[in-house]
């Protein structure tokens, strides 16, 4: 005796399908509008010549080229326009700019914790800050530092400079004040932005938290490294750090470099620190972190 497969009318089956979610595409959300600049402090800002600097300097460069009577000459005249000055761009790792990562519940959530209140340290930063507290194993290193301090982390995996201005002006700086701010942010401009543009984002978060925390301590960590030795992301980082590390004035903000302590010798993460992409520290690397800042956080939260 053969039983007979029951079919049902295709619309409904696509109906079913529908209900589930697995082809109903998640409605998008806005696109991202790079807003307005954010102030920069001078230990970090960039030379950023006037639009008639730039033309005096080129008018100059251009009469060398005309007046040069070497046997290079018609390569100078060939290639004069790559000689040439050109105009900076526009920094938009220091501007508020609302990022994907700070458009919905998560942002939501954190100014709801903001306006609440009774904070006493602030953790600011993206997926490596954020992730401290994802999983039984980091959140066991977390609770191991943090879990006698009102503590808030305001990261959130992806974001950057920009998202971090932003979330900040608009709701996530306000309503509470902070004993002290621990600050990591960074590596997801690095992809986009130069070292120097960079560190003008971060200096720009400094300038911000000073003005919406003017009695807190702020703990400026270098970007951790990532990567392998050899890869020029790690040289960039270099520069980021070098330019950041300006910004420690013994009183307010306090430049700490950590990032040595996840190396072996030969500059590579150590073994067992962070997941394989080596960016991303697992429940160990967390360890190192938190031994490494327990003590001046301690004295910062005084």
């Amino acid at each position: 005796m053969t039983m007979k497969r029951s079919r049902r009318p295709l619309t409904v089956l696509f109906a079913l399908t529908l209900a589930s979610g697995s082809l109903l595409a998640q409605a998008p959300r806005p696109a991202v509008v790079i807003g307005p600049p954010a102030p920069v402090p001078p230990q970090v800002a960039m030379l950023r010549p006037s639009p008639d600097e730039v033309a005096q300097i080129n008018a100059a460069l251009q009469r060398l080229v005309d007046s040069d009577a070497s046997t290079a000459k018609d390569t100078l005249k060939k290639y004069a326009s790559l000689l040439m000055l050109q105009p900076p761009r526009p920094n938009t790792a220091a501007t508020y700019t609302q990022t994907a990562q700070r458009m919905g519940p998560r942002h939501e959530g954190f100014a709801a914790t903001a306006a609440a209140g009774n904070i006493d340290l602030l953790l600011l930063g993206d997926s490596i800050t954020d992730w401290w507290v994802q999983g039984d194993e980091n959140k066991q290193m977390f609770d191991k530092y943090f879990e006698n301090i009102r503590t808030a982390n305001f990261a959130v995996a992806g974001d950057t400079t920009q998202g971090v201005l932003w979330g900040l002006r608009n709701g996530e700086g306000q309503g509470f004040q902070p004993k002290a701010v621990m600050l990591m942010i960074g590596t997801n401009n690095t992809g986009t932005h130069t070292g120097p543009e960079i560190a003008e984002g971060i200096g720009a978060i400094v300038l911000e938290l000073r003005q919406d925390f003017p009695d807190a301590k702020i703990l400026l960590l270098a970007v951790f490294p990532r990567s392998v030795p050899g890869d020029p992301v790690r040289q960039k980082i270099g520069e980021i750090n070098g330019s950041i590390s300006r910004l420690n004035d013994g009183q307010h903000v306090f430049y700490m470099d950590i990032g040595p302590k996840f190396l072996d010798d030969k500059g590579m993460l150590l073994a067992g620190t962070f997941r394989p992409d080596n960016l991303h520290p697992v429940a160990k690397g967390y360890e190192i972190w938190g031994e490494a800042v327990k003590d001046m956080l301690a004295q910062l939260l005084k």
